[in-house]
């Protein structure tokens, strides 16, 4: 009776991202991350990393990723396919892929952006991918943080209440 929520047209299996990144307006911007609970923190640094191009694609970490970066037994808290529609919902957010190695190197050689993109706690040389997408002529940015949040902070507070 209903149909699915237009958003989740966003989400697309990494077999499909060139082509899909192809047909999105340029220049495109490429963030990746687990982003388990979403917190103010994460919509502004993504609202920032938009204004950067005409599209976004934010790829994800798989659960087992995710796992693989010691954050807790229990992270993620939700799952990929839960966090990667919320992720669609967003108005910033053009298009939403994962990735399960430990680094999203595959996704951002297939994906070829403008404009490369991760918070401030990750300087521009630590950047995986930066050297690939500056000699293809695109920029890489470190995006200081303008609100201190942290989802590992946030579960912190839960766990205490």
């Amino acid at each position: 009776m209903y149909s699915a929520p237009a958003f989740e047209a966003k989400c697309c299996d990494p077999a499909d991202l060139a082509a899909r990144v192809a047909a999105l307006p340029r220049p495109v911007v490429f963030t990746n991350g687990c982003f388990d609970i979403l917190h103010r923190g994460h919509v502004t640094y993504l609202a920032q990393a938009r204004a950067l191009g005409a599209s976004l694609v934010v790829a994800l970490n798989t659960d087992a990723s995710v796992r693989r970066l010691g954050k807790g037994d229990d992270r993620p808290i939700n799952r990929l396919e839960d966090r990667m529609a919320v992720m669609a919902a967003l108005g910033c957010v053009d298009l939403v892929t994962w990735f399960d190695e430990d680094t999203p190197l595959a996704r951002i050689l297939e994906a070829s952006p403008d404009v490369l993109v991760k918070g401030g706690d990750w300087p521009v040389e630590r950047i995986v991918g930066a050297p690939e997408t500056l000699a293809r002529g695109g920029s890489v940015h470190s995006i200081p943080f303008e609100h201190e949040r942290s989802t590992t902070a946030l579960l912190e507070k839960i766990r205490r209440l």
